[in-house]
């Protein structure tokens, strides 16, 4: 489970003595990942070659409507908190990482997949944050933390979306 992290700021205008309450969508809540109790999910270890991580998390294979669901899911990818995308049905997309149309003709299945998992191992000044690095790799709040950002199976699932993006 990760928690949503919606944060209101007010603003005084002392002139007019009104204020206003203004909505900013954090993405905080990605760092906050808490499993539930007897929720534990193993972790598969993943080897990069050059800039990719050629085999599939844990053999798992990746369901590319389902990956849609994790990548506009604020709760969980939080994608479009950074990233334009070609969903038009989805309100609001940030301009933060770079747009997501036509990657799957950019980068292949395994560049995408080591993107999702560790985008720090493709650019170290990255501020996207490593969906499935390793636990004990993880910058946390909390020692109680010991989960990845998404499952291996999410991973795989939003890695299929992608390579749709053509």
């Amino acid at each position: 489970m990760i928690f949503d992290a919606t944060i209101v700021f007010v603003i005084i205008d002392m002139r007019n003595r009104k204020f206003f309450l203004l909505p900013l969508i954090g993405i905080i809540g990605l760092f906050l990942s808490v499993p539930a109790q007897g929720d534990e999910v193993p972790y598969f270890y993943w080897t990069a070659e050059g800039l990719a991580i050629p085999e599939r998390l844990g053999g798992l294979r990746g369901d590319p409507e389902r990956g849609k669901a994790v990548i506009v899911d604020r709760d969980r990818g939080s994608c479009l908190t950074c990233h334009h995308m070609p969903i038009p049905e989805e309100p609001m997309h940030g301009t933060v990482g770079p747009p997501l149309t036509g990657v799957g003709a950019r980068l292949t299945e395994a560049e995408l997949r080591l993107r999702v998992v560790d985008e720090k191992l493709v650019n170290p000044d990255t501020i996207m944050p490593g969906f499935y690095r390793h636990p004990s790799k993880l910058n946390r709040l909390h020692p109680g933390f010991t989960t990845t950002v998404l499952s291996a199976q999410e991973v795989e699932d939003v890695v299929a979306y992608l390579v749709t993006l053509k």
